[in-house]
C-alpha cells in the first residue's frame, strides 16, 4: 500500500507564493511512473495542475499554471513538490497529489493514478 501526505497549504495574499510537498511511503518504487498534482475548488470538477516523470523529471503544466507553478521531484526522498508563485484568487482549491503505478497515457487525468493523499487547502484572497 501507498501512502501520499501534502503539506503546505495555507492562505496567501493574490501575488504570493506557497510550496506545496507530498511525501510518499509505503511501497517503494524504484523506477517509472508518474507524480501528479490536482486540484478541486467548491462546486467544480478536479482538474489537472501538473505532473512529473518519477525517472525522467518529465514536467507537464495545465496552461492556467504555466509559467507560475513548478513541479520537482526527490527520488531519493520519495517526495514532490509544487512551487506556486503569483498566486491568484482562482487558485483557490484543495489540492491533491497522486501517484501511478507504472507508465500511464493519462497523466493529465484522474484515471492515470493509483493512489491519491487526502488533500490540503489553497486560499487565495484578493
Amino acid at each position: 500500500q501507498v501512502q501520499l501526505v501534502e503539506s503546505g497549504g495555507g492562505l496567501v495574499q493574490a501575488g504570493g507564493s506557497l510550496r506545496l510537498s507530498c511525501a510518499a511511503s509505503g511501497r517503494t518504487f524504484s523506477s517509472g511512473g508518474v507524480m501528479g498534482w490536482f486540484r478541486q475548488a467548491p462546486g467544480k470538477e478536479r482538474e489537472f495542475v501538473a505532473a512529473i516523470g518519477w525517472t525522467t523529471g518529465s514536467a507537464w503544466y495545465a496552461d492556467s499554471v504555466k509559467g507560475r507553478f513548478t513541479i520537482s521531484r526527490d527520488n531519493g526522498k520519495n517526495t514532490m513538490s509544487l512551487q506556486m508563485n503569483n498566486l491568484k484568487p482562482e487558485d483557490t482549491a484543495v489540492y491533491y497529489c497522486a501517484r501511478s503505478r507504472g507508465a500511464t497515457a493519462y497523466y493529465t487525468e484522474g484515471r492515470g493514478y493509483d493512489y491519491w493523499g487526502q488533500g490540503t487547502q489553497v486560499t487565495v484572497s484578493s
